[in-house]
């Protein structure tokens, strides 16, 4: 879908439609005084966002981490290495369904698979929880603006 370009702003910039909405439902926030620049100034924060590299693996992650067989499967190899049929008898699930997930988590490097024998086992791999855990703690310790506390 094409944007279509709406209206020269009043800074000269052009506004495709969504951005003129967006643009005038700011404007009628009380506490902006300039929308346009404001915008602007949003936009920026939204592709800094964006091309910032632990947060995307973090998101990767929890998108991983939002599916509740991955979840038991994560759980299961925090006691120890597990093979694909031990996995499929934990989730109840056929092999194709449990190698689908331990892909998914492999593609976001929470997991590694070796081969033992003819059977792949399955393993977590720390550093890379750490790495999540770590973005998660900087986001709670580095937020000032909390339901409850904001003056």
């Amino acid at each position: 879908m094409s944007k279509k370009k709406s209206k020269l702003s009043s800074s000269g910039t052009d506004l495709d439609e969504w951005e003129t909405k967006i643009v005038e439902t700011l404007s009628l926030c009380e506490d902006i005084n300039e929308p346009e620049k404001y915008y602007s100034d949003l936009k920026a924060i939204g592709e800094s966002f964006k091309e910032n590299q632990n947060m995307l693996l973090t998101s990767e992650c929890f998108k991983a981490l939002g599916n509740k067989h991955r979840f038991i499967i994560l759980e299961s190899l925090k006691v120890k290495d597990r093979c694909v049929c031990e996995l499929e008898a934990i989730l109840q699930k056929s092999q194709p369904v449990v190698s689908h997930h331990l892909k998914k988590l492999e593609e976001v490097h929470l997991i590694k698979g070796w081969k033992k024998g003819k059977f792949t086992h399955f393993s977590l791999i720390k550093k890379n929880f750490q790495k999540v855990a770590d973005m998660l703690s900087e986001l709670v310790l580095n937020s000032t603006n909390w339901f409850g506390e904001i003056s």
